[in-house]
């Protein structure tokens, strides 16, 4: 029997019946078309389904629609928050070629995100610890490692406190 359920995804709220074996990528893919955030593995092992729920990053493909009901839930299509400009993090891997066949890359993206919100200023072994979910057959993890780290200093920019303008003394 479906269960009604509320979702807030990327800030919009959604209202479905979903049956409770039903995972929250299935949700997202199938019933919202937010196909950004993939399935690859189904048990929980690349990290390609890599979604964030209440600011904690998640397997998708191993939670029920029916556990995030009621959560913030934040996935590729989302961080670019305007649809216009790239969210800092996508600039990045896109500058540094971190991305091949793309797969993996919203995944990547999300576990990137989640990392420098818990560490602003990551060293490259806290870099490659934070994705040690996450799996790519195409590259070597050398531009996806560089592309966090470009990240990181991107949003330090954005986030630091603008100074006043304060007129100059002759």
């Amino acid at each position: 029997m479906k269960q009604q359920i509320s979702l807030n995804v990327n800030g919009d709220t959604y209202t479905l019946a979903v049956e409770p074996w039903k995972t929250l990528n299935e949700v997202l893919r199938e019933d919202l078309n937010l196909t950004g955030t993939k399935l690859g593995c189904g048990s929980g092992d690349c990290g390609a389904c890599t979604v964030m729920v209440d600011g904690r990053s998640v397997s998708s493909c191993l939670t029920l629609a029916v556990e995030a009901a009621g959560k913030e839930i934040l996935t590729v299509e989302g961080l670019a928050e305007s649809g216009e400009k790239l969210h800092p993090v996508q600039e990045a891997f896109l500058e540094k070629g971190a991305v091949q066949c793309g797969f993996c890359t919203a995944g990547m993206e999300m576990s990137a995100l989640f990392l420098l919100n818990n560490n602003p200023s990551p060293t490259e072994a806290e870099i490659r610890r934070g994705l040690s979910g996450n799996l790519c057959r195409c590259t070597g993890y050398n531009k996806i490692v560089e592309g966090i780290s470009s990240a990181a200093q991107k949003m330090k920019k954005e986030t630091r406190p603008k100074k006043p303008n304060r007129p100059r003394r002759r």
